[in-house]
């Protein structure tokens, strides 16, 4: 079936769409401004393989609709690896598409969990239409265990914050 959507594993070549993908993510709903030498090494490791792996759902060389980017490291308590999800996007022009994209992603996390038989941890860290990505997320993994806090900002907030801040730094 033609219009049937995949989730397809990423490779080097979608380097570009998905530099373009996380920076509209992090340009709605990050919580400080981001570094795109960062993003690319994380994405970069995702798509290499390197203790990572990125869904994408899309065409190479056309806009993706939507991705995930997970990781494998473990907490900072153990040596014991997990699979940590950096960040799942659909995509503002395809969030009321049919399809279920967000549910595609989400269970593409879950088989990468239980092909590599690691826990997977994956949250919600967002201001914005919080109680449709939990219920989502209930659906897909049950219930939550824990929960976020933010004192001090907003996600998607930074870009506000970073125009009027006039004393940025490097670190």
């Amino acid at each position: 079936m033609e219009n049937e959507l995949n989730v397809r594993v990423g490779t080097p070549e979608d380097v570009d769409g998905m530099m373009q993908l996380a920076l509209a993510a992090c340009e709605e709903n990050g919580l400080t401004n981001p570094n795109p030498s960062k993003l690319l090494n994380e994405i970069w490791a995702g798509l290499t393989r390197q203790y990572g792996i990125v869904g994408i759902i899309g065409r190479s060389g056309e806009q993706f609709e939507a991705a995930i980017l997970l990781r494998t490291e473990p907490l900072w308590y153990s040596d014991d690896l997990t699979i940590v999800e950096r960040a799942i996007f659909v995509h503002p022009d395809f969030r009321s598409a049919k399809g279920g994209r967000a549910r595609k992603l989400c269970e593409f996390a879950k088989q990468t969990a239980e092909v590599l038989q690691i826990p997977l941890v994956i949250g919600i860290l967002s201001s914005q239409r919080v109680e449709g990505k939990v219920r989502l997320y209930e659906r897909q993994f049950g219930p939550q265990s824990g929960a976020y806090w933010i004192y001090g900002g907003r996600t998607g907030e930074w870009k506000n914050e970073s125009m009027a801040d006039t004393h940025l730094t490097e670190h």
